[in-house]
């Protein structure tokens, strides 16, 4: 998931265009095919027999159409971009003009990002289906059709949430904790790698894209919205009985606003309890699982709770 490409100014949401070419180079070189959400829609109701990677890009800002849309048309490389209609045509943004013309071409996908982009997540049922229901309209009207894919503003979704997309018609969902996704994912609530000038170093990217998916049964609390007396939470993961090499499992979290291994308990053959120290002290409570794999790559689970009364 990208957001911004060479506006050096927003270090957390941007990307260098030298950068953003070494990874493009990286994909090809690693022989990993980019695909459509055409064919992402297809594969992943399957068992996937491959490895595939499927770019997105949030919030449709200018900077993507003068830097990395000449690139990704240039090459046919198939991409979702996922647009806020409130703010298109406004300064930093794409006009409808700009979208229409990149959502022409058939590898290049439009996904919708609500009307608003703040923290629906917070707000009452009525007035997220107000927000949402208004950027369908404006889809309809602009684009002669609404998008029936969604990204959850700043990666932030409840089982509330949820559900009110799902009833909207939405088919799939995509946050911002990091993970592969597979078939065990909930389509809803599916993962994505973030990249940024922190977190786009080459190095880094190398191992994002040889990371494998980490399939599951469960994680509770499924709802991802935690309310003060919820915080810390008690967070299971319960995972598939082929798991090979289940005991070397290893958990990290921002539990206290500092990084730190988590202690562990295996709370039976296929579960793990993650006994979390202290509260999440900062917006947003993460936690990261992974296991090294037989095929020397690592297996990767990210999990981002939303902290209510932060």
């Amino acid at each position: 998931m990208y957001h911004r490409f060479e506006e050096n100014k927003y270090p957390s949401t941007n990307i260098k265009k030298e950068i953003f070419l070494s990874h493009l180079k990286e994909i090809k070189d690693s022989k990993i095919e980019f695909i459509s959400f055409k064919d992402f829609e297809k594969k992943i109701r399957t068992k996937i027999d491959n490895k595939y990677l499927l770019l997105t890009i949030d919030d449709a800002f200018l900077s993507f159409y003068e830097h990395a849309w000449p690139i990704l048309k240039k090459n046919k490389i198939p991409f979702i971009l996922f647009v806020s209609t409130r703010e298109v045509g406004k300064y930093g943004y794409m006009s409808w003009e700009q979208i229409i013309e990149v959502g022409s071409h058939e590898w290049a996908t439009i996904g919708n990002h609500s009307h608003s982009h703040e923290y629906l997540i917070d707000w009452k049922d009525s007035e997220i289906l107000s927000d949402i229901n208004k950027s369908i309209e404006i889809f309809e009207n602009r684009l002669g059709y609404s998008p029936k894919i969604f990204s959850y503003p700043f990666g932030e979704y409840s089982s509330n949430l949820k559900k009110i997309i799902s009833d909207l018609g939405f088919n799939f969902a995509f946050g911002q904790h990091s993970g592969v996704i597979d078939i065990t994912k909930d389509f809803l609530e599916l993962p994505r790698f973030p990249i940024n000038e922190k977190y786009g170093e080459l190095e880094r990217f190398k191992s994002i894209i040889r990371t494998l998916p980490f399939p599951f049964e469960s994680i509770t609390p499924e709802n991802r919205y935690l309310l003060n007396n919820e915080n810390p939470p008690v967070v299971k993961i319960k995972f598939f009985n082929n798991l090979i090499n289940f005991k070397n499992i290893n958990c990290y979290s921002n539990e206290g606003n500092i990084w730190r291994k988590s202690d562990i308990e295996f709370s039976s053959a296929n579960e793990i309890t993650i006994l979390l120290k202290d509260k999440f002290k900062s917006e947003r409570g993460r936690i990261n699982c992974s296991l090294w794999h037989e095929s020397k790559n690592w297996r990767w689970l990210g999990i981002q709770y939303v902290i209510a009364d932060y």
